[in-house]
């Protein structure tokens, strides 16, 4: 594997877990971005939200992503969901990177993030199954326009979406070719 591997998609599909996975069938490293951000500010991303605003966040987040793309070696990267939002970070994704995009309905996200019981500052609210729905809204076109492969989710084990990645990335012998003898 020659290029990073970032993951994207909304909060709840399996980015972190998978791109876990994903690094070890591959031997390769593997970075969360959301992680790397709380290490860099010092605080829970909740928090640095509510004080500082999502275009502080954004700068950070783009920071982030440059910092991981910079890096030689092949990396999976599990990004926070908005992090399409910004042009200059789709470019670089783009180019530097195979784009997995994750997805599972509405439903589902919204009770793997319940069950995991996280502050998630742009699910805040009286409805958040509305606030998945608004940010899907958002945020599918630019994902379903970066994306190199799609995985849908929903029913899957963190294992088999890894199978399925894998079995999409790899290149496979044109037919009639014979193998080296």
């Amino acid at each position: 594997m020659s290029r990073h591997i970032a993951l994207v998609g909304l909060s709840g599909t399996g980015k972190s877990t998978v791109a876990r996975l994903l690094a070890e069938r591959l031997a390769l490293a593997w970075v969360d971005t959301d992680g790397l951000i709380v290490a860099r500010i010092g605080q829970p991303i909740a928090a640095f939200f509510q004080q500082q605003g999502e275009a502080a966040f954004r700068d950070v987040e783009a920071e982030i992503l440059r910092d991981v793309l910079d890096a030689p070696q092949p990396t999976v990267i599990a990004t926070g969901g908005g992090m399409v939002l910004r042009e200059e970070n789709r470019a670089r994704l783009q180019a530097g990177a195979s784009v997995i995009w994750l997805d599972a309905p509405t439903a589902e996200l919204l009770a793997r993030l319940l069950a995991h019981d996280e502050a998630r500052p742009l699910l805040a609210g009286s409805d958040p199954a509305a606030r998945i729905e608004g940010l899907r809204a958002a945020r599918e076109p630019l994902y379903r326009n970066l994306a190199d492969v799609t995985v849908q989710t929903a029913g899957l084990t963190a294992a088999a979406v890894v199978e399925q990645i894998v079995a999409a990335i790899t290149p496979t012998p044109a037919l009639g070719s014979s193998p080296e003898r």
